[in-house]
């Protein structure tokens, strides 16, 4: 399967099963509490389990560095690999969002395939300048 036909099947699929929440009020509120879990599920990931650490300090980037040099200077600021079970967790919660992303795109009507498409041509033009 390619992964246009991925993205038109897996939204067919929401719009199939999105029953409950079909206003627009619900799915963004869905989407934003979905991102909410995200972001929980990779703190847990830090605080409970300790699977990854956060080691964040100020990036330096030496004044004279050409654009295109700056990712040699730039850090995740994650140590640490997440076990299978926090991986598992943020898988489900990604997914969850990609859920409701998607169903914000079929209440739009707008397609997921081009949607990403727009997204991958906008940062292959704007390239090293797609810093938003």
């Amino acid at each position: 399967m390619t992964s246009k036909n991925s993205c038109n099947e897996f939204q067919k699929s929401v719009n199939k099963v999105l029953i409950q929440h079909r206003s627009i009020l619900d799915v963004l509120t869905k989407f934003q509490e979905s991102n909410s879990r995200v972001n929980r599920a990779i703190a847990k990931a830090v605080t409970q389990c300790g699977c990854i650490k956060i080691n964040a300090k100020k990036q330096n980037i030496p004044s004279h560095t050409n654009l295109s040099d700056v990712t040699k200077f730039t850090h995740n600021h994650l140590e640490g690999q997440l076990c299978e079970n926090c991986k598992e967790i943020i898988e489900t919660e990604l997914g969850a969002h990609l859920f409701y992303t998607t169903a914000l795109c079929n209440m739009l009507n707008l397609t997921l395939d081009n949607v990403i498409k727009k997204e991958e041509e906008r940062i292959s033009t704007l390239g090293f300048y797609n810093l938003t």
